[in-house]
């Protein structure tokens, strides 16, 4: 997925905040029926990734740089069927949000379909393939299809170490609720749900769906979870966040993210710690427990203010082969343990645990089965 990582490359220290929590009730414990069917609920910009190695020439044709994320444009359009003719390639469901519950699905193990996903793909072969893809995650993936645009797709290509990516947002981008969300039979896997995950990139296509989707969990007491996702979230669309915010009781973000989202909110400081706060006392429905804020940043040592310090997976720089997805890992991870009614450590923990596994890997990918305790 093309998107600003939620983890630096020195990663996997988690600053979360909970001040007041011992006051509340915790997300972490609200929950009836762990680890059933359907009980994770995502929505958000399904993409297929497609991962080939290609060569000099190959980029040069492109325009593309050895070690970059972009969006693709006119002349890039032309790429995703070369790539597929000419190369060897592996195909992965892919996208922030599909990212995130594919690896809380990964991390559970059984039962499968613990994680339901909505997202708008393209009657097309890489919409088959996406399919297919999710299918073999165990993710029960109900996609809005439609004619108008093809499958959303995003291209990593590798020569050596480095990974060019370009996605291609295409269908992705044209997600209806009301011909989708609204129907009886999506609603009711959302009614299904207990725990909601939903990325701000989606903020860009169908805010209208995240709020009703975020209305429905605040009104019934269920946790309603969102990623500040990308600085640009915050700055060009600060509306429709913030008609979300009152909802939202884990708000995940990484350092930058942060930043920019004080200083949208007029918060004036750039001390992180006073961010978290601040963005913790914002305005809230559900008041039967306190927001959570949890973001990652740099060098320092998870800590959650006034109580603990989290310590982290030490790795070697050499171990580190590709840092895309580790944000996407990471809450993925923490979603694994927060369905289980696990306590906000063991969620953290959970997600330093899947991000460290994933940034030893090509791509969002992972081993058949976590080796978590």
């Amino acid at each position: 997925m093309v998107t600003p990582s939620n983890v630096s490359l020195r990663f996997l220290r988690t600053l979360t905040f909970l001040c007041g929590l011992s006051n509340a009730p915790s997300p972490c414990h609200i929950l009836l029926s762990p680890r059933s069917e359907n009980i994770l609920f995502g929505m958000g910009n399904p993409l297929l990734d497609i991962s080939a190695v290609v060569d000099k020439d190959f980029l040069d044709k492109y325009g593309l740089k050895p070690n970059d994320q972009i969006l693709a444009e006119d002349k890039h359009k032309a790429l995703f069927d070369e790539i597929v003719k000419k190369n060897k390639v592996e195909y992965h469901a892919g996208g922030s949000t599909q990212n995130s519950v594919k690896i809380a699905q990964w991390m559970i193990q059984k039962p499968h379909k613990v994680a339901t996903f909505f997202g708008c793909i393209g009657k097309d072969h890489f919409g088959e393939i996406l399919k297919k893809k999710a299918a073999e995650a165990h993710v029960d993936a109900h996609y809005y299809e439609q004619n108008e645009e093809p499958t959303g797709t995003c291209a990593a290509c590798i020569t050596g170490d480095n990974r060019s990516l370009v996605a291609n947002l295409a269908a992705a981008n044209c997600y209806k609720k009301e011909k989708h969300l609204d129907l009886d039979s999506n609603w009711e896997l959302v009614e299904k749900a207990k725990v909601y995950y939903i990325a701000g990139f989606f903020l860009t296509v169908s805010p209208e769906s995240i709020l009703k989707v975020a209305k429905h969990a605040s009104d019934n007491n269920k946790v309603f979870c969102m990623n500040l996702s990308a600085p640009f979230i915050s700055q060009f669309f600060k509306e429709p966040l913030m008609k979300v915010m009152p909802y939202v009781d884990i708000l995940f973000g990484n350092e930058t993210e942060a930043a920019t989202f004080a200083k949208e909110q007029g918060f004036e400081t750039d001390d992180i710690t006073e961010i978290a706060k601040k963005t913790q006392n914002l305005p809230k429905e559900n008041k039967k427990r306190q927001r959570v804020v949890v973001f990652t940043q740099g060098k320092d040592d998870t800590v959650a203010t006034k109580v603990t310090m989290f310590p982290v997976l030490d790795i070697d720089q050499n171990d580190i082969v590709d840092t895309n997805g580790a944000g996407d890992a990471f809450v993925g991870g923490f979603l694994s343990e927060l369905v289980q009614e696990r306590s906000l450590e063991e969620c953290i923990r959970a997600g330093h645990y899947a991000a460290n596994v994933i940034i030893r890997r090509v791509g969002c990918t992972f081993p058949e089965k976590p080796d978590f305790h």
